[in-house]
């Protein structure tokens, strides 16, 4: 097919114009967790539990900032599912199991923690702990997947996790939800696995889509595009993950 008339056929589908459905979820995370960070109280104590590389510590600088994490993932991991080319953990505070931080009841005013809970294998051991560590009044912000691919294998034990989870787990743990908001929608992770799928032919199927197969994979990611415009709460049934700010209660005197 000439270049002539791949451009006629792209034209007449609409499919020259730029489709950023699919293409958020990182972007949109990072812009809430930025925002919810610059909300804590200055001067107060906050973890960060299951840091990583630490990209939110730019974002604490009003803050007494404290890095945790186990320290165990290499790049690459085990080889199995989407790993890191490359990870440096950078100089952390504390390394040490996240349902084990060896700090003292009521030492933080705030807790972070994003995107670790898929790789804890006993997520309601880390939040008994993490509410130990937490001041009451303190805030607790945490996000998740609700659906993942396998990825940091072998340290990936859940696909991800709904809305009923944080309502029944923090209530138990004494915590009051302020925000609970869903990144993206269905027609959004359909967009994302859409953008993925000739990186995953070619690593698994050693293969590639063709021409015409690439044209039709963005007439679908248009019509995506077009009905996570005009969503009406299909987050409900699937999204990117969710975006959780809770309060731990104060004793009531």
């Amino acid at each position: 097919m000439t270049g002539f008339f791949k451009a006629v056929i792209k034209k007449t589908l609409g499919l020259s114009k730029p489709l950023t459905v699919g293409t958020k979820n990182e972007a949109t995370r990072d812009e809430w967790i930025k925002n919810t960070l610059l909300k804590i109280p200055p001067g107060g104590r906050i973890l960060d539990a299951g840091a990583g590389e630490q990209p939110y510590k730019i974002y604490c600088e009003h803050l007494k900032y404290v890095s945790q994490d186990f320290d165990k993932y290499n790049a690459g991991g085990d080889g199995v599912g989407l790993q890191r080319p490359a990870w440096d953990h950078g100089t952390l505070d504390i390394i040490s199991d996240i349902a084990s931080v060896p700090e003292p009841d009521n030492s933080f005013d705030a807790i972070l923690c994003t995107e670790v809970f898929e790789h804890i294998i006993h997520p309601r051991e880390a939040i008994k702990e993490l509410t130990r560590l937490l001041k009451p009044g303190g805030f607790l912000i945490l996000t998740a997947p609700f659906a993942s691919l396998t990825h940091f294998a072998p340290f990936h034990f859940y696909s991800g996790f709904n809305r009923f989870f944080y309502q029944e787990a923090l209530a138990e743990a004494g915590f009051d939800i302020l925000e609970i908001d869903a990144n993206g929608n269905y027609f959004e992770f359909l967009a994302q696995e859409i953008n993925r799928v000739n990186g995953v032919a070619a690593l698994y199927a050693k293969d590639r889509l063709s021409l015409t197969e690439r044209l039709a994979a963005k007439s679908l990611l248009k019509a995506l595009q077009r009905f996570s415009g005009g969503d009406k709460g299909s987050a409900e049934l699937l999204n990117l993950g969710l975006h959780v700010l809770a309060q731990k209660k104060k004793a009531s005197s």
